[in-house]
């Protein structure tokens, strides 16, 4: 059965396609693609008279979509999250990873397309339609509908963030549980025995002190494996880790305002702090400022990320800087090279020691 089409003036006609436009200005169809893919290579004459007689029949060009899909590779990437589109402008993180992303990519002169996947009702469209070789797949933890959504086009894919409880999903990311101990053993080998946390999200939505149960039953495993590094590297230098609070923030100026208040109103304040991400460190850094205490000297400050923002803060942030140039190299070489990886690629960050960090004063 041959589809329809309604004409500007509301009357009904065949959909008009290459083939018709050749027969009608009897040319082959050949010459006719010529026309609109190499028109160069096509005589002034016949191709103003194809053009024309396309024209009048209402037929645009050929479908770049399918054109694009018969050669079988488009030279793009496609990257979706869970998150607003805004994430990937807002959030640090995300920010140096595309950054890194478009770097290769502009490199190799292929594309990058950021795919909405929030709205539940639009992502299976958003996904399927996409004109991508593959997809980067961002924080796909509570994920699992967009996972699945994408293994169904067949396409390579994988998962930036080692954390999702399916082993069957490709992933490339840092060894949260070893950086969040290397760290925490830098605090201690300066001398500092009072410590607190700032921890990204557990769940989602929530903030505050938290227990280790509660830690223990995150939503979100890099947060999770992040305090398990620090409480390795407490137990292997004797301290307790129930003397270590955990408070919860939600990686914004406002929840962790709330929760620096509490942490110092403690008798013994802590004289070091390890935040789970340079965002809050950062945060946390410009609290102590507004509050009278001085930064590394009433206390240290140690976060994690190793984003651009970190080294030029002031003071300069110590961080565990994660390998964000490697990870996104693997990333776009799985979805460019057009193999499907698969299990678990973890790599290692490194520790750089700045201006935030130093032995605690004398009590």
């Amino acid at each position: 059965m041959i589809k329809t089409a309604k004409t500007i003036s509301g009357t009904t006609q065949a959909k008009v396609k290459l083939a018709d436009v050749a027969k009608k200005a009897g040319v082959s169809q050949g010459t006719a693609s010529n026309v609109f893919s190499r028109p160069a290579i096509v005589r002034d004459e016949v191709r103003e008279h194809v053009l024309a007689v396309a024209k009048a029949m209402g037929y645009g060009g050929p479908s770049l979509t399918g054109r694009l899909l018969r050669a079988g590779k488009v030279n793009a990437i496609g990257v979706a999250a869970i998150e607003p589109l805004s994430y990937f402008f807002e959030d640090l993180w995300a920010r140096q990873l595309m950054s890194n992303i478009a770097e290769i990519c502009d490199a190799r002169g292929a594309g990058v397309a950021l795919v909405s996947a929030l709205n539940d009702e639009r992502m299976a469209w958003n996904i399927q339609s996409a004109l991508v070789d593959g997809f980067i797949l961002l924080c796909v933890e509570g994920g699992e509908k967009l996972v699945e959504i994408t293994r169904q086009r067949q396409l390579p894919y994988v998962a930036l963030a080692i954390g999702a409880e399916d082993q069957s999903i490709p992933a490339i990311g840092v060894n949260n549980v070893a950086g969040a101990r290397v760290a925490a053993e830098h605090l201690l080998g300066l001398g500092h025995w009072r410590l607190a946390i700032l921890a990204t999200e557990m769940s989602r939505g929530h903030s505050g002190p938290i227990s280790e149960a509660q830690v223990r039953a995150a939503t979100y495993s890099t947060s999770r494996d992040r305090a398990i590094g620090y409480w390795q590297a407490l137990e292997a230098a004797g301290v307790d880790r129930a003397s270590v609070p955990i408070f919860e923030t939600r990686e914004n100026g406002a929840s962790t305002d709330a929760v620096m208040a509490l942490m110092f109103k403690a008798p013994a304040p802590p004289t070091a702090i390890l935040a789970m991400s340079d965002k809050i460190a950062m945060h946390a850094v410009d609290w102590l400022f507004r509050h009278g205490r001085t930064v590394p000297g009433d206390v240290s400050v140690v976060g994690f990320d190793g984003v651009p923002e970190a080294a030029v803060a002031t003071p300069k942030l110590t961080t565990l800087v994660q390998p964000m140039d490697e990870i996104a190299r693997r990333a776009v070489d799985a979805i460019l090279g057009g193999t499907q990886i698969s299990g678990r690629h973890v790599l290692d960050g490194q520790l750089a020691i700045r201006q935030t960090t130093a032995p605690p004063q004398s009590s």
